[in-house]
């Protein structure tokens, strides 16, 4: 199991933890869930989180 897919089970789990059902509980859940798989995926080497959050050069 890769590290971006135990941070994709963690933040599921931790959004349903945190928001117990709704609509809103399963919007929460995958937000959670997107952010536990860009972690995991970062930390394997799958992609650069810094190239995403670094804002452009001027000029």
């Amino acid at each position: 199991m890769t590290t971006s897919s135990l941070g994709l089970i963690a933040g599921l789990l931790l959004g349903v933890a945190a928001a117990a059902g709704g609509f809103t509980g399963f919007l929460v859940a995958l937000i959670l869930g997107a952010v536990g798989y860009l972690i995991g995926g970062h930390r394997d080497g799958e992609f650069d989180l810094g190239a995403l959050l670094r804002g452009r050069g001027r000029g």
